[in-house]
Parts: structure tokens; sequence; C-alpha cells
């Protein structure tokens, strides 16, 4: 009898231990998994703001740390609105556009490289580039920099290569994918460098790997391919039919892809690939029976992937790893306003004071609404959070766009995000004073408060440049206090509406005054430095 309840309790407890071992799995540690999803408040967001009603599949918005774009409706043609990214609120009904193009704008894209350039598509059949001064437009933009002609059928997709300057990918209805090169002086370019023709239908999306050596493509004919842009050649290729494509995005260095379509079933599906071979997925998800497509967004800085449904308010988040199972759900955002497009903020631009590690900008056409989504990391401390904010991409090419097409692949240039780092914004910036800028370069690669070493001595003409420089400097507070970091005229910036709005700029303007006194600082330092190393000239030559 007793043997019997000992085999009874015994039986009962690996039964429960089973049970606890699936309704439970196993505990897996990130500093991610309580990410969560802040909607702006009112004040916050972009109000009536006429939002396209196009239906093709595209973001529709381009954001960067200076300026939004969103695609707007237009009678006679096509266009887009470029506004300041502090100016929220009420958008004038008259607000000035950039309206060159003959027919609706399908796509648009900021230079990674240059804040204050931005390329759109349309089904006119061109490209354009255009110059966006930094400062709020007077007047609509109808002349372009530069237009691209080549395409024979409206033009649906536009992509900067990520490395290189001025490499500019776009792709249309005559199936083809053209390369430009920006980098010359005609303002009417009709010859691409290079004309990608291995799709038998309509190019629907398109992603590079990191250094922009490689090319992932998903077409309408339901398959990826993955291609040497400057060869032409397709390095591999997906047949599996129970997947239907729509997007595809390279993660980063994992050399992997990861794709949004439909099953057999029209279910919304995602997937992930082995780069290398795409014979049969990695992995293969029904995520549920919407109509609406997938936007798949990647951040390779945290590893984390977003997935952005078109027609609904949910954002869906996941983190990647290199070993099985790929893939781990982390939380969904959700909201009963649906959204048409999204918009993403660069690493640079994003506020690391409260932890935010991504921002979308949310398309509401139904309410003319652009809403700001933060994604923050809960953390209790004030403090820069070193462990979440790993070196980013850089506003600065790390190749020319002639060194890119002889062959040249090179990674994307690295920098911090810590506060008073420098070196995170692109150019042009403010009308600074070209001697201040090499200066400050200086000052960046010798670090905040890091002293030079003494063997490292300066001819004597670098010394009287460094006091030439350092003269220069006096004279330039004049010209910098008509500027704010953001690159606005301090007169057309809208003033502070909130109390917090006001809180904000006064914790912005205590970061400039400490960011100025270690400048000042660190300047003392270049000065005793020149000054011991006249010194030690002098003795030298006293010696000799």
């Amino acid at each position: 009898m007793a043997q019997r309840a000992h085999l009874l309790r015994s039986s009962w407890s690996q039964c429960k231990a089973s049970l606890q071992m699936s309704w439970h799995p196993r505990y897996r540690s990130s500093k991610f998994r309580n990410v969560y999803g802040k909607a702006a408040s009112k004040e916050k967001c972009y109000d009536c703001v006429p939002i396209t009603h196009s239906v093709h599949d595209n973001h529709f918005c381009a954001v960067n740390p200076n300026f939004i774009a969103v695609v707007t409706e237009c009678v006679g043609g096509g266009a887009f609105l470029v506004i300041p990214i502090k100016q929220t609120g009420k958008l004038d009904p008259h607000y000035p556009k950039v309206c060159g193009h003959k027919g609706n704008v399908l796509d648009i894209k900021w230079n990674p490289f240059n804040d204050f350039v931005i390329a759109s598509c349309s089904e006119d059949s061109t490209v354009k580039i255009w110059d966006i001064p930094n400062q709020l437009l007077k007047r609509n933009i109808t002349s372009p920099k530069k237009e691209l002609l080549g395409h024979a059928g409206r033009v649906i997709l536009i992509e900067w290569h990520p490395t290189a300057d001025n490499i500019l990918f776009s792709s249309g209805y005559d199936y083809k994918i053209m390369i430009w090169n920006l980098d010359v002086k005609e303002a009417v370019i009709s010859e691409p460098v290079k004309v990608l023709d291995a799709h038998a239908d309509v190019v629907l999306s398109m992603s590079f790997n990191t250094d922009g050596s490689l090319l992932a493509t998903a077409c309408r004919d339901r398959k990826i391919r993955v291609i040497d842009p400057r060869a032409g050649a397709v390095l591999q290729e997906a047949n599996y039919k129970s997947h239907r494509v729509n997007k595809v995005l390279f993660l980063g260095n994992m050399k992997k892809l990861f794709s949004t379509g439909t099953s057999r079933w029209n279910n919304r599906q995602i997937a992930l690939w082995d780069q290398n071979d795409l014979s049969v997925p990695l992995l293969e998800e029904d995520l549920d029976g919407s109509s609406g497509l997938l936007f798949p967004v990647y951040d390779s800085d945290t590893h984390m992937l977003y997935v952005v449904g078109k027609g609904d308010g949910n954002i869906r988040y996941y983190e990647i790893s290199p070993e099985k199972p790929y893939l781990n759900y982390l939380m969904e955002y959700r909201s009963h306003l649906p959204q048409k497009g999204i918009g993403m903020m660069p690493k640079r631009g994003l506020d690391v004071s409260s932890c935010e590690i991504f921002r979308f900008y949310k398309l509401i056409p139904t309410k003319g609404l652009i809403e700001p989504i933060s994604m923050i990391v809960p953390r209790r401390s004030e403090s820069y959070q070193e462990d979440i904010y790993p070196l980013t991409a850089a506003a600065q090419p790390a190749l020319t766009a002639q060194q890119w097409l002889n062959g040249v692949n090179k990674g994307p240039l690295l920098v911090s995000l810590r506060p008073g780092s420098g070196a995170v914004n692109s150019v042009p910036q403010c009308l600074e004073p070209e001697p201040l800028m090499k200066t400050t370069d200086l000052s960046q690669q010798q670090g905040w408060g890091e002293r030079m070493p003494l063997e490292d001595k300066q001819k004597p003409r670098e010394i009287e440049d460094g006091r030439k420089q350092l003269k220069v400097e006096e004279k330039s507070p004049k010209n910098e206090q008509t500027c704010f970091s953001n690159c606005f005229d301090i007169f057309e910036c809208p003033p502070p509406k909130t109390e917090n709005e006001l809180l904000q700029v006064f914790y912005r303007q205590q970061e400039e005054i400490r960011r100025l006194r270690e400048l000042i600082i660190q300047r003392d330092v270049q000065i005793k430095q020149l000054e011991l190393e006249i010194r030690n000239l002098c003795t030298d030559t006293g010696s000799n």
C-alpha cells in the first residue's frame, strides 16, 4: 500500500512538472522584453494634414531629425509636404508644398547623409531630387535640384544606398531597377549607370544589406531574389509556393532575410530565410486573417524587428537571435486608429534621456493626423543608458559614389548617441564658420577631456594654424546666436505651447550649456598644450 502511494505521488509530481514546462516556457533574459509603445499627446501630433488617399502599398512618409515629409493630395499633379519636426499642432491649410510632379507621388525618401535633400518618385515616370531650405517654407517648391528620366512606366520605389554617397536605386512598372549616380553636374540625368533587368513582374520591395553590396527584392511573381547590384547577377532565388511575398528585408549582419506576405489560405504571414539558401524558410508563421499589408522594420542596433500592419493600429515587435528559435516575440502595441502609412525616425533623432529606442510616425488619414509612437525601455535612471544605445550608423557616407561603382565595399561609419559626443548630425548644418567646424572635428577625434600626448609634437606651422583657429572661434559666437542646434531660425521656431514643452526647452538649454562648458574646458586644454609645445620648441632651439 505504501509502495502504491509512493508511485502515485511520483507520477503526480512528474505530471505537474511537465504541465509547468508546457505552460511556462524557459525564461529568456532580455533587456528589451519590457519595451512598450507610447503615443504622443495631442499637442505633439501633427493635425489637419491632408494625407494622400493613394492605394499603393508604400510608407508615404519619411522622417529625419529636422523634417517630416508626407505625401498629400494635390489637384493637377503630385505633391508632398515637408514640415519642420518641431512644428507640431494644427497645420495651416495653405502651408506650401513640394509640387513639381505631373502625376501622383508614390514614394519619398530622405538622403541618409543630408537632412536637406529628399528624393521622390511618381506616376509621371520620373524621379526628382529636391533641396529643402533650412527654415520654414514660404512658398511652393516647384523646381527640383535634379530630374532622373529613364523609366518607361510609373516609378513606385526608391532607395538610397546605405553607405555610398549620391547613389540612388529606383524601380517601376517597366520591371526594371535603375541605379543612378547623382554625383554629376547635369540637372537632368537620362542614363542610369546600371539597369537590373532580372524581374518578370513589378518589384514590390527593395532592401540592402549592411554595406550595400547585396540587394534583396520581392516581386509580384511571388519570388524573393538576392542580387549583386553592380554585376546585375541573381545570387539566390526563392520558389517557395506557400508564401506569397509582399515585403522583404535584410536583417543587418545576421545573414538572414525577413519577409511578410500571405499564405495559401490568405492569412497574413511572416517568414525568415537564410540569405544563402532560399529554398525553404527557416521559420514560417501565420499571424491573422486581416487583409492589410505588413511592413517590416528592423533595428540592427538592438536586433529588434517591428511588424506594422496597414489598415489596423497594431505594431508587433520581436527580438532576433542568431540561433533557434531565431524570432522571439516580445509584445504588441495596439491602437483603435488604423494606419495608412508609417515613418521611422533615424536613431540620431531619438530622445535618449527618456530611453527611447525607436520612434514611428503613424499616418491616420481619417483624422488628418500624424501621431508619433515612441518605443521605450522602462528605466528608473535618468542617466545615459549605454547598454541600450550601441554605436549606430552616422550621417556621413563611408564611400563616394565612384568608389562604390568601382567595386569597393565598406560598412557604415559608426557614432555614439551619448549627448555631447557630437558627429551625429548630417551636413549641411547651420551656417557656422568653417574654422569652427574643423576645430570641433579635431576635438571629436581627441575625445572629451582627453589630453594629447606631449610626444606628438606639432610643427611650428601647425601651432600657428591652431592659433588662427582659436582667434576665429572668439569671433564665432555672434554668428551662432541666430541658430538653434536643430538648424531653424530662432524667430521661425514655434514657441512652447504647454508647460511640459517649456520644461523640455529648459532641459535642452541646460544640456547645451553643459556641452558648451565642456567645449570651453577642451579649448583651454588645447591652449595649454600649444603653449607647452612652444616652450618645448624654444628649449630645443636654445639647447642646439
